[in-house]
């Protein structure tokens, strides 16, 4: 499936267009081998006001029909067309000798198209979603069994989620910008390896407050996957296929139907101090496993773009040279193509290379006054901005109020009152074998739900898109947690709303990871998601704090509370006053 090396690696790997011979085609043939011209798409942005200006009344009118695309020629296919096409959206802007390049090699792999490379990162990506739920529900599932051997009250236990959540929250923001300085390539792999080393490691806790800084120091490496895999696929995605982004978090609830199979089979049959431990080494091969498939097996190149903001073009043209022959495609894309398209810049605004400081002040100044602002230049905008935030926050405290702690829900739910608090094992819930049966079988039911949501996200009706099925997906998310906390009085009961649960936040999560990006504008669009992805990690912080100090033994309450968040992040949801249905912008 994966494809060998070329050249043996050692140190810093050099790109070079020499490696990939016979895919480089000459321009003007470019419009007979493009995917986007065959396809009737060019880059995913929207038309400006001028193309009308210009006499281009097609396009203005299939802008008005909703299409959001333009139909390729051949004319565009120039030096001349090119600097059109890269310039297009950006009425009285001043752009940079690193934008109009990025958009340019935007450009280029939209033309070379979906193929066997992108496929192959999908699968490798998708790990790293695979892994954030694997961890986030293998914490979960470790939370009665640590109880038991520790003597932790059942409440109390709830905390060994905070230490996870911290991990998570410092790794976000350190490898959102590690990857930005040291490559997406150091940051794909290390995550990954860091998590099965720290996660491998903590199965051989001897206390309580020994595995709380273990899974956070796991939390540090898994915290990376989600910003930097999916910012990775982005990059190397033709078309913006929004379908294929949803549809890359149906790994999330593969990995978390893996935890539970793995819990049902060590934690329900081993004795308590044993079952866990073997659990987690388990799930720590796990991920080692998938760190050794993509370190050592699969050939991942480094952004184009990562290597154009650092001085290398040359090495971002063969980067683009080798999705074409991983792909059996052709492109046009060379050096010579990418100056002459941005000659006509002034030399202070052609920056070779970005410095490490440049980077990382560019990183925090996301969250800046300055950076934010465009964000609410007008009421629409600003409107959506300030709803998904909102969304966000709320989503990431309801969530884990209810998944991190669901094996101990199923124990016991409503039907009965668990034991009081006790310095002993004694006074730890039991966890019968049936519960992670019951869990296991809750993770399966959850997996249509990603492919559902890639299904229904594109669907030109007035009730479903990405909005619509955004807030449906989240308000039967609420019902049901109402109906879990109220009625899930039997295993049954428990099994079958935990089961809708699964399934309706599977599609709100992986509708919500799509949906984000596309709202906002492409130049503050990092600042707009990266203050999303904080909102949700902080208040996914606290929800553990909650959980352990709610006011009664704690079986009940936090599920309405998080019902109740879900259920204002539906009414937010309702009053976004923005569908990106077919207005994909790269």
């Amino acid at each position: 499936m994966f494809t060998q090396m070329p050249r043996i690696w050692t140190g810093r790997r050099t790109e070079s267009v020499e490696d990939y011979a016979g895919v480089l085609i000459p321009l003007e043939e470019a419009h007979l081998h493009s995917h986007s011209a065959r396809s009737g798409h060019c880059e995913y942005e929207e038309v400006p006001d001028e193309a009308s200006d210009a006499g281009n009344d097609d396009a203005a009118k299939r802008q008005d029909d909703g299409t959001g695309m333009l139909l390729m020629s051949a004319a565009e296919y120039s030096i001349e067309g090119l600097r059109r096409e890269v310039r297009r959206g950006g009425k009285g802007r001043t752009w940079t000798d690193y934008e109009l390049k990025s958009k340019l090699i935007n450009k280029a792999i939209q033309d070379i198209g979906m193929g066997r490379y992108n496929w192959q990162l999908f699968v490798l990506c998708g790990f790293g979603w695979f892994a954030d739920n694997l961890w986030l529900q293998g914490v979960s599932l470790t939370l009665p069994s640590l109880s038991a051997e520790f003597g932790v009250s059942e409440k109390t236990v709830r905390y060994t989620t905070s230490s996870l959540f911290v991990g998570l929250c410092f790794g976000s923001f350190f490898w959102g910008i590690g990857s930005d300085i040291m490559g997406r390539r150091i940051a794909f792999n290390v995550t990954l390896l860091i998590t099965a080393v720290f996660g491998i490691a903590s199965s051989y806790a001897s206390s309580w407050g020994g595995v709380c800084v273990l899974y956070g120091a796991l939390g540090f490496g898994v915290g990376g996957n989600l910003p930097v895999d999916g910012a990775l696929f982005l990059e190397f995605l033709p078309d913006a296929s929004s379908s294929l982004l949803t549809l890359l978090s149906v790994w999330w609830p593969i990995g978390q139907l893996v935890s539970s199979l793995f819990a049902w089979f060590f934690i329900a049959h081993w004795p308590a101090e044993q079952g866990w431990r073997l659990f987690v080494f388990t799930i720590g091969i796990v991920t080692f496993i998938m760190f050794i498939i993509r370190f050592f097996i699969f050939k991942l190149f480094e952004s184009p773009k990562y290597l154009l903001s650092r001085g290398r073009q040359a090495e971002s043209v063969a980067v683009v040279h080798g999705i074409a022959y991983r792909n059996n495609a052709k492109t046009w894309l060379t050096t010579d193509i990418l100056d002459a398209v941005v000659d006509d810049l002034a030399p202070e605004r052609r920056p070779r290379r970005l410095s490490t400081t440049g980077i990382i002040k560019s990183k925090l100044a996301t969250l800046s006054g300055d950076r934010l602002r465009p964000l609410f230049s007008n009421r629409k905008l600003g409107l959506a901005t300030a709803i998904i935030w909102f969304c966000w926050a709320t989503i990431g405290m309801g969530y884990p109020l209810f998944n991190a702690f669901l094996p101990q829900y199923l124990s016991h739910g409503g039907a009965t009152t668990p034991p009081p608090p006790s310095s002993s094992a004694a006074g730890a819930t039991e966890i019968s074998s049936e519960t992670y049966r019951n869990y296991a079988i809750t993770s399966i039911a959850g997996v249509p739900g990603s492919l559902l949501a890639a299904y229904t996200v594109d669907l030109q009706s007035p009730f479903l898109g990405r909005r619509g099925t955004l807030a449906i997906s989240t308000l039967v998310s609420a019902v049901f947690l109402f109906l879990f906390a109220e009625f899930g009085r039997s295993p049954s009961s428990r099994l079958f709303f935990s089961c809708v649960e699964a399934f309706a936040q599977n599609i709100m999560y992986g509708v919500l990871y799509a949906f984000t990006p596309e709202i906002f504008p492409a130049p503050v669009r990092g600042a707009g998601t990266g203050v999303a992805s904080f909102l949700n990690r902080v208040t996914g912080l606290a929800a553990p704090i909650i959980a352990a100090t709610f006011p009664g033994d704690g079986s009940t309450g936090p599920i309405w509370l998080s019902g109740a968040l879900i259920l204002a992040a539906f009414v937010g949801m309702c009053m976004v006053p923005i569908e990106t249905r077919g207005r994909q912008r790269l």
